[in-house]
């Protein structure tokens, strides 16, 4: 029995996207052992996914920590992979390319390219469109990659759901990372208030606050979804974003949760990139795009959550 390795460090958006490639490279190699690569904040979730073997923490410490690159190349070369998919495709991961895993056949953005073609113009595809060419080009078989199952994520939190609500609930989510300030639409709070005038009891409106967020959802009048005073885990929030009636995002991990989960919501995109590039959208999960995100209005907001809510 061979060993695969599928490296994906992160964030929770791109992870959450990467289920159905990793689904895809474990019905591809059935009688191999797949394991995953991955950091910290991801470990016990991925630990529970059905289209893996195992999952190898990467604590991704600073490259010129050679003790801890040499305990992880000792590590790895343990399993002697026979084959390595690189669905993070980072800098980082070249480097383990070049001197940490220098033996099994590597897939990657840049095994994926067409003869002649830059690495620049394939990064302008959508991320679904790039990781079906990239195991293609691996001779992967494609079935899920671009139909991304996240069912066996799914808990029952009927039960923890009853201290927030008895009924169908208003979900969103207005956070987003200090790194991306200009994917943060800057009126959640007003929408907070016409929701509430709207719909009064109808459906409350619920925030789920990830880490270094809940300061700062203490100042939305909404209820802060929290276990034992912490943020959610992943699949609590898979789980509540799959019990919501009605989802408004920033361009964030949990947008894309909503999207493969085909929830009824809104995705609020600015010019920092298009839903399209993100795969984010359908008929249900519906994307709205304006050039500053500052200018756009509550009201436009509630128009399109009031044609599918109401």
């Amino acid at each position: 029995m061979s060993n695969i390795l599928i490296i994906k460090h992160g964030s929770l958006g791109d992870l959450i996207q990467a289920n159905g490639a990793i689904q895809d490279i474990k019905n591809t190699y059935k009688t191999s052992k797949v394991l995953l690569l991955t950091s910290i904040a991801y470990l016990e979730f991925m630990s529970s996914c059905p289209y893996i073997d195992g999952v190898i923490l990467d604590k991704r410490l600073p490259r010129w920590n050679l003790l801890y690159l040499k305990d992880l190349k000792t590590l790895l070369e343990k399993y002697e992979f026979s084959h390595v998919f690189d669905l993070q495709n980072s800098n980082r991961t070249k480097f383990y390319k070049k001197y940490l895993l220098k033996k099994p056949i590597w897939s990657s953005s840049e095994t994926a390219l067409d003869e002649g073609e830059k690495l620049s113009d394939f990064n302008e595809d959508s991320v679904l469109n790039r990781m079906e060419k990239q195991l293609k080009k691996s001779k992967v078989t494609i079935k899920n990659t671009q139909d991304i199952n996240l069912k066996w994520s799914i808990q029952d939190i009927s039960r923890s759901l009853k201290q927030y609500t008895n009924g169908e609930f208003v979900l969103l989510f207005p956070f987003c990372s200090k790194k991306n300030v200009q994917k943060k639409w800057p009126y959640f709070a007003e929408l907070i208030i016409k929701i509430k005038e709207i719909y009064k009891n109808k459906y409350p409106v619920l925030i789920a606050p990830g880490p270094n967020e809940i300061e700062e959802a203490e100042k939305l009048n909404a209820k802060i979804v929290l276990e034992k005073n912490e943020p959610v885990n992943i699949n609590f929030l898979i789980s509540l974003i799959n019990s919501a009636k009605y989802i408004v995002s920033n361009d964030t991990g949990p947008a894309h949760i909503c999207s493969h989960l085909n929830k009824n919501g809104l995705a609020l995109f600015g010019s920092h990139t298009t839903a399209k590039k993100v795969n984010i959208g359908n008929t249900n999960f519906k994307t709205l795009t304006v050039k500053n995100l500052d200018d756009l209005k509550v009201e436009e907001v509630l128009n399109n959550i009031r044609k599918n809510l109401d």
